[in-house]
C-alpha cells in the first residue's frame, strides 16, 4: 500500500531542536513513523511537513497540499502519523478530515495510539481527539490566564513594542522573561514622538523621515530590513507603553519597564492625534510656512493648520491650538489662514526700522563696539604677559628638574598645569581674535535685515518666509485673532532691547511698546 507521513511541530523552537520537553521534534516524528511503516511493508511515497504551525486551525500549507493530493489522484492509501494530535486538535476539524480521506478510501493511522479499525477503535480515536481539543483549550486558557497576570503586574506578555528587546534571564533553574530598553532604535521612537508631536508631519511623512534618518524594520531570512509602515508607527504613537504605562485588554497599569518618553510628550503627541481624528484633517503637502512660529496666546500651546473642505468640496486651511483638546482645554477660536498670515506680516511692518534709527542704531554699535576693540587690546596684552609667564615658568622648572630639586612627579604635575594653562590662553586669544570681526558682521547683518524686512518678507516665498520667521522670532502669540506677544530670537532680542531710545524707536516703528518691547 502507498502512504504519506504527515508531520507538524507547533513552533519555531521545536522545529530546530532534535528533542524537547514541549513535544517531539520532526525527526523523532520521521524516526518512528517511517520505522512503523517498514514493518507494515507499505511503501512510502511522500511526507508533508508543517513547521511551527498551531494545530487548532485545518488552515496549514502542508496539510491542505496533501488532503488536495489524495481528493484528485487517488493514490494514497494510508496517511501515517505520530500521534493524532498532530493531524487536529479540534473536533470539527478531526470530523472534516476523516470524512476527506474516507471519500478517498484513504485511512488514518496513529503510530503511538495504534487505533483499530472496527467500531471500538474508531471510538478510542474519537476521544484522543477530544482530549487533544481539551488539552489545546485548556493550554490556552492557561496561557491567558498567566498573561493577565503578568499585565497586572505591570509586565508585558507579548512580543516587545518597537524600541524595546524581549530578554530572558536564567534564575534558579528557570527563565526570567522581561523587556529592556533597545538602546539601538529607542533614539528612534523617541524621535518619531517629537516629530509628530510639532503637528508638522502627517504618519505617511512621518514613516518617510524615519526611514531616511536610519529606522529601519527588522529584516527575516526572506526579506531585508526597509520602512517601519506607517500603521506600525500610529501604533506606537498611541501606546502608553512608551511612557511607562502597560495597557492590555482592559487592564491598566505603571509597567516594570523603562519609559522612553516623558509624559508631556506623550500628552502633546495625544493632542495632536485627538484634533486631527475630530476635525477629520487632510494633511497638506508641505507644511505651512507659519507651523512652529505661532503660538496659541491663552493657554501656551503650539498652533498648527489642516485642510478641511465643505459640502460643495471647496478647500480650506484654519490653524488651531493643539491644547483644545486637553481637559478643560483651550477655547482659542480656530483661525483662518489668510487672517494669521496678515498678522504675522504685520509684525514684520511693525519691527521694520526706518532710516533714521536704522542710521542711529548703526552709529551706536559702531561706538559700542570701538569700546569694546579697546577692552579686547588690553584683555590680549594681559594673556600674552601671562603666557609669557607661564612659559618662563615652565623653563625654571625643568632647571630644577635637572638639577635635581624637584622630583619627577611634581615635574609632571606643574608641566600638566602649565600646559592647561596655555592652552586656555592660546584659546581665548583666538575667540578675542575672530569675536569683534564676527560681532561686528553679525549686527549689520541684523541691521541690514531689520531695515527691509516687511518688503523682503512680503516679496519671498513660504520657504523664505519660513526663514524669515524663524530667523526673528521664537514665537508669535495669537490672542483673540491678535498678536499678543512676540518672542524674538537671541540676536533681535539684543537689537530691540528696551533699553535703547523708545521715544525715537516707538515713533517710528508704530508698535505698542509693551508688545514689541520697545
Amino acid at each position: 500500500m502507498n502512504c504519506v507521513i504527515y508531520l507538524r511541530v507547533s513552533t519555531k523552537e521545536q522545529a530546530q531542536k532534535a528533542d524537547s520537553k514541549e513535544g517531539y521534534s520532526i525527526p523523532a516524528q520521521r524516526d518512528a513513523c517511517v520505522k512503523y511503516i517498514k514493518e507494515k511493508g507499505w511503501k512510502l511515497i511522500d511526507e508533508y511537513l508543517d513547521r511551527g504551525e498551531s494545530a487548532r486551525s485545518a488552515d496549514r500549507p502542508q496539510l491542505q497540499e496533501m488532503l488536495g493530493r489524495i481528493g484528485k489522484q487517488k493514490d494514497v492509501q494510508v496517511v501515517v502519523v505520530h500521534k493524532i494530535d498532530r493531524l487536529a486538535r479540534n473536533m470539527e476539524d478531526h470530523i472534516t478530515i476523516k470524512a476527506i480521506l474516507k471519500r478517498a478510501d484513504t485511512s488514518l493511522v496513529s503510530v503511538v495510539e495504534n487505533f483499530e479499525d472496527n467500531a471500538s477503535g474508531h471510538l478510542v480515536e474519537g476521544i484522543h481527539a477530544l482530549m487533544a481539543e481539551f488539552y489545546s483549550a485548556n493550554l490556552g486558557a492557561e496561557t491567558k490566564k498567566g498573561m493577565v497576570q503578568k499585565a497586572k503586574q505591570g509586565g508585558w506578555p507579548e512580543m516587545a513594542p518597537l524600541g524595546y528587546n524581549n530578554v530572558q534571564t536564567p534564575m534558579s533553574g528557570r527563565l526570567l522573561r522581561s523587556i529592556e530598553v533597545d538602546e539601538e532604535r529607542s533614539p528612534f521612537v523617541q524621535k518619531a514622538f517629537e516629530l509628530y508631536a510639532t503637528g508638522d508631519y502627517s504618519l505617511k511623512e512621518l514613516e518617510e523621515e524615519l526611514f531616511t534618518l536610519g529606522f529601519r524594520s527588522k529584516g527575516t531570512a526572506k526579506r531585508a530590513p526597509g520602512k517601519v509602515h506607517k500603521s506600525r508607527i500610529a501604533n506606537m504613537l498611541a501606546n502608553p507603553f512608551y511612557k511607562g504605562i502597560v495597557r492590555w485588554n482592559e487592564i491598566e497599569t505603571k509597567g516594570i519597564h523603562k519609559p522612553i518618553i516623558s509624559k508631556d510628550l506623550w500628552d502633546r503627541v495625544q493632542e495632536v492625534i485627538k484634533v486631527r481624528d475630530q476635525a477629520g484633517e487632510r494633511k497638506r503637502k508641505h507644511p505651512h510656512y507659519l507651523r512652529g512660529t505661532v503660538y496659541c496666546g491663552e493657554c501656551g500651546s503650539k498652533m498648527s493648520s489642516m485642510v478641511v473642505k465643505n459640502r460643495v468640496k471647496d478647500e480650506y486651511t484654519y490653524f488651531y491650538c493643539l491644547g483644545q483638546n486637553r481637559k478643560n482645554g483651550c477655547k482659542q477660536k480656530y483661525i483662518a489662514e489668510g487672517e494669521i498670515e496678515k498678522l504675522v506680516e504685520d509684525c514684520f511692518k511693525s519691527i521694520q526700522l526706518p532710516e533714521n534709527i536704522y542710521s542711529k542704531l548703526k552709529d551706536r554699535f559702531e561706538q559700542e563696539l570701538l569700546k569694546r576693540e579697546d577692552g579686547t587690546i588690553r584683555e590680549q596684552q594681559f594673556i600674552t604677559r601671562r603666557m609669557t609667564k607661564l612659559a618662563d615658568q615652565r623653563l625654571k622648572l625643568m632647571e630644577a628638574y635637572y638639577a635635581q630639586a624637584v622630583p619627577l612627579e611634581v615635574l609632571k604635575k606643574e608641566q600638566s598645569r602649565i600646559s592647561g594653562e596655555l592652552e586656555d590662553c592660546q584659546g581665548r586669544l583666538e575667540i578675542l581674535k575672530n569675536g569683534d570681526d564676527d560681532i561686528k558682521s553679525t549686527l549689520n547683518l541684523a541691521l541690514d535685515m531689520a531695515s527691509k524686512c516687511h518688503v523682503a518678507y512680503t516679496k519671498a516665498n513660504p520657504k523664505v518666509r519660513r526663514m524669515f520667521n524663524q530667523a526673528f522670532f521664537k514665537k508669535v502669540a495669537i490672542k483673540n485673532k491678535r498678536v499678543s506677544a512676540l518672542h524674538y530670537t537671541n540676536l533681535f532680542a539684543l537689537l530691540f532691547d528696551p533699553g535703547l531710545n523708545k521715544e525715537d524707536l516707538v515713533a517710528g516703528a508704530g508698535f505698542e511698546p509693551a508688545t514689541f518691547g520697545l
